[in-house]
This record gives structure tokens, sequence and C-alpha cells, in this order.
């Protein structure tokens, strides 16, 4: 079959990595894919990626599959128009697509579901919300209803900290209709990991854990990012990851049935270990980024054939076919990540990472410059490789990662290096 992946991340370039392996993918088109996704698909040019011009090209090119890697595209409606017009494609619809598109909306599954998460309260109005802190202990943890880009939760450690964003976001409009109604939760402490599943509405088949690193430097210090680098499988916890599917996605996936709005795609359960147990932090409805650099060389079975069925409801009994390896992956960034990132410098040595044994390296901030390759956001490539031990390749991880030079490249040393949890 052809298959459409919409997104041009380091995410993306790994499905399509993957789909291009399926013996079941005859092609695979990615619009506007980095000159790594070039490798491995078709990349034609696209003005505009709004649900209309995508289910356009899809029926143009004849895709029988459409696979989207980003959540603003779900959350924008474009299963929506996908089904409307008979094509198939894998991820929820727009109402579906709340489960990250509104904070709100998530908890409000998750208290009927009965899931395990913090305490937390929504506001409209900025003076309900500092009145909430000022009679409240931090630290707080604040988060835009809407999607922000990464921006969206900030960790206060003290009530003056708590409402100056509460201000920017809510009365400077800093993130726009993201940060218009918020959430205050309960600070939870505790290791983190993530729970990725295939569902298609009733039925889910399950990834390993996986765990991401969401500060900037060694040691989880500095300020959050999109993630600098992922681990996957996690050691065995105090729940085995199928007691996780059993006590989380299962009543998840009743909870949004009832709602009205069943999930297909990928459901993505944000974990921490309190001491009471696994609580969730948040869903998402596609595939992390870089989990998915980490699961998906671990992936041992045909991908194009697990997300079409998933897409068009019949998942059945699946399993997802996971070789018994490890996986670490890094991320290669660019100067003033995870600010304002410094663009447009050449990048050498993105073959010789990929030589080293084990060791994949899919592109993220590319874009080609007269013959040359050069880079185009701040997470520029991650490094991902697979190892008979965690040590193993977390070794020919950081060996890749090495090789990869630009100006002011720069990656944390300690991705891989403990215990999960």
């Amino acid at each position: 079959m052809r298959v459409l992946v919409v997104g041009t991340g380091a995410r993306e370039h790994a499905l399509a990595w993957r789909l291009s392996r399926s013996p079941s993918v005859a092609e695979v088109i990615v619009p506007n894919g980095n000159p790594g996704i070039a490798q491995v698909a078709q990349t034609p040019a696209l003005a505009a990626a709004d649900p209309p011009t995508l289910r356009r090209f899809a029926e143009e090119r004849r895709v029988d599959l459409t696979v989207v890697g980003p959540e603003a595209p779900l959350v924008a409606g474009v299963v929506d128009e996908f089904r409307r017009y008979g094509l198939r494609i894998f991820g929820p619809n727009a109402d579906a697509a709340r489960i990250e598109g509104s904070k709100a909306f998530a908890k409000r599954i998750m208290a009927r579901a009965g899931v395990p998460t913090g305490d937390f309260a929504v506001f409209e109005r900025a003076e309900d919300a500092i009145a909430r802190v000022r009679d409240s202990r931090p630290p707080f943890v604040i988060k835009a209803d809407g999607l922000a880009a990464g921006k969206g939760v900030v960790i206060a450690y003290s009530r003056e900290e708590a409402e100056e964003t509460l201000r920017d976001w809510m009365l400077g409009g800093n993130l726009g209709a993201a940060g218009r109604r918020v959430l205050v939760e309960e600070y939870l402490e505790g290791p983190e990991s993530s729970l990725m599943v295939i569902a298609d509405g009733e039925r889910f088949a399950q990834f390993p854990e996986a765990r991401d690193y969401k500060r900037a430097h060694d040691g989880d210090e500095g300020p959050n990012t999109g993630g600098m680098g992922a681990v996957a499988p996690l050691a065995e916890g105090a729940v085995s990851s199928v007691d996780l599917g059993e006590k989380i996605i299962a009543p998840t996936l009743w909870a949004m049935k009832k709602e009205g709005c069943p999930m297909s795609g990928v459901l993505y359960a944000g974990l921490i270990w309190t001491r009471e147990g696994p609580k969730v932090l948040e869903y998402n409805c596609r595939f992390g980024d870089p989990e998915a650099e980490a699961l998906l060389p671990l992936f041992d079975g045909d991908l194009g054939a697990l997300l079409m069925d998933a897409a068009v409801g019949e998942l059945g009994d699946r399993r997802i076919p996971i070789a018994a390896a490890h996986a670490v992956a890094v991320v290669v960034a660019a100067e003033g990540y995870p600010g304002t990132p410094r663009v447009g410098d050449p990048i050498d040595g993105l073959d010789e990472a990929a030589s080293v044994p084990g060791a994949h390296v899919f592109q993220g901030g590319t874009r080609g410059d007269s013959g040359r390759i050069v880079t185009s956001g701040g997470r520029v490539a991650t490094v991902a490789a697979v190892g008979e031990t965690r040590e193993a390749a977390r070794g020919r991880a950081h060996e890749a990662a090495s090789r990869i030079r630009f100006h002011g490249a720069w990656r944390r040393e300690d991705i891989g290096k403990e215990e999960s949890r």
C-alpha cells in the first residue's frame, strides 16, 4: 500500500523509516520532509498542511493510509476531513483529540475512568486562579488548557512565580487562546514514564514503557524542553506493564467511548510513579517525541499493517512485536535551544553517526541548502541505538551522537545512565 505521513520532524523520520521496511508498504510519502526523511520516502513540496489540502493531496496520490505525527493537525480535525471523504487515516478525530488539546477535558476523562491523578482546579478568570494560589502552599503546577507548543506547563515554586505566570497567560495573552483557561494542579513527585498504545476505539496493543528526559541539562537540571532523549524499555516497577494497561488504558478507552468520542490512534499516558503508585500526569493523542525514536527501532513487525488495522477498527487481539533488546535515543540540539535556536549551520558527520553498529539517525531540525544539510530547528537530530543491554545501547547512541558536528551542537551526556525507577 501507499502510505502518507504527516509531519516533518525526527518522530516522522522514524515513522517513515519503519513504514518503509514494512512488508505491506510499497511507498511512503512525506510532504515537505527533511533531508533524512528523503532517504526513505518521497518528499514532495506542499504549500499548506491544513486538513482540506492534505485530503486533496491524498486523493491525488491515491494514498491507502495516512499516518499523522503531530498533535496540531489532529486537534484541527484532519481525521474528520479524511473520513468524511472515505479515506483511511490513523489517528483520533477532533473530539477524541481533545484528550491532548484540552487539559480540562483530559482531567474529566480521568475522573470518569477512575484512573489515579493529581488534584486540580480549572479557572477561566485570572482573579479566581490567583486567589487559589494565595490560599495554597507551593509548589504549583500551572497548565494552559490548550495546545501551547510545549510552553504550556510551569512548575512554580513560589506564590509569586505562580501569580506571574497566571497574569502573563490569562491577562497578558502570552500563550494566546491556549492560556485563557488554566489548570492549577497538585505537584507530584517521583520518576516519570511514558506508556503508549495503539487503539482502535475499543481494543489496544501496548508498547513497552519508555522514559523521556525533559530537562535541558544533565541531572535533570535546567529548563523544560520538548525532550532531550529517551530510553526503552524500562526496568520492571511496582506495577507491570500489563497491569498498567488494565488499570489505566482500558478504563480510559471505556470513558472516552462513553463520552461519545472513541479513541482511535495512539493513546499516550504520561505517568508519574509516586509513593502511592502510578498517577496520570497527562494524555497525548500521538506518538511521543523522542520516545518514538527509541521504541520504533525495537519494533519487530509490520507497522503498516498494524496501523491500518487500528484505522479501520479491526485491531482484534493484536500484540506489538518488540525485539528482545534495549534502545537509547539522544537528541543533538542547536545553540540556543530550548529558547530561540541558532539555524543555518552546516552539519557534518550524519553518515559517520549512522555507521555505528545498531545506530539510527533521525533528522528533525534540518533542511537542504545548496547541496549541504544545515540546521533549521532546535532539536536537530535524534540518534537512537539498539543493544542487548541498556549500557550497550547507551554507548552506541552517545558514540554516534558525538560524530554529528555543527556550530554549537550539544547534548545531554547522561541519557540512559541511571535506572529509570
